[in-house]
């Protein structure tokens, strides 16, 4: 199982990295630090700069097959990490072929903003970060307050996650999705 994760540059909350990703290496996967630029993205704990993690490939290094070769996406938050993100076309574009193809999408507080930006909301039962609510609205999604939510109801499977708190239930959901990938 070959899991995508996507970050931007700076600004991931690191902890919505590191556990999922150790979690799903646990499982006998293989992560893939994936961001819009090459080289390292820095982390951070909450405002505070934490580590940087080594690029493994780039969104325009995967702009020609998108997310053929990937089983699963694991988007982490961090206020400032979705927010670079929807603003770049590629990382938009990486998160709706994951959609396109059917494949399991994991997202973790403020990571819903990267769903929303790439229109794949509209139907979907999902939680984040309590102030995105009303932009999971207004992009036609149904916002709960629920440690996680698993929503089966479209063209793949979405798991969501509110905060660093969820991360055990967030880590068990993503695996639970992916282990018959």
């Amino acid at each position: 199982m070959r899991i995508a994760f996507l970050v931007a540059p700076e600004g991931v909350e690191q902890v919505e990295l590191t556990d999922p990703w150790q979690a799903v290496r646990d499982a006998g996967g293989e992560p893939v630090l994936v961001s819009t630029r090459h080289g390292e993205v820095q982390a951070f704990h909450h405002l505070d700069k934490a580590d940087t993690f080594p690029v493994e490939k780039t969104v325009a290094d995967l702009a020609a097959t998108g997310a053929e070769g990937f089983d699963a996406l694991v988007l982490p938050g961090g206020v400032a990490n979705p927010d670079q993100l929807r603003t770049d076309p590629d990382a938009v574009a990486f998160v709706r072929d994951f959609f396109t193809r059917g494949l399991p999408v994991a997202a973790i507080c403020h990571a819903a903003w990267t769903l929303v930006e790439a229109d794949v909301v509209r139907g979907r039962t999902l939680t984040s970060w309590p102030s995105l609510a009303t932009d999971i609205r207004n992009a036609g999604g149904t916002w709960v307050d629920e440690q996680v939510k698993i929503c089966t109801g479209g063209p793949n499977v979405l798991v969501t996650s509110r905060r660093p708190d969820d991360l055990k239930a967030f880590d068990a959901a993503l695996l639970e999705q992916v282990s018959g990938v």
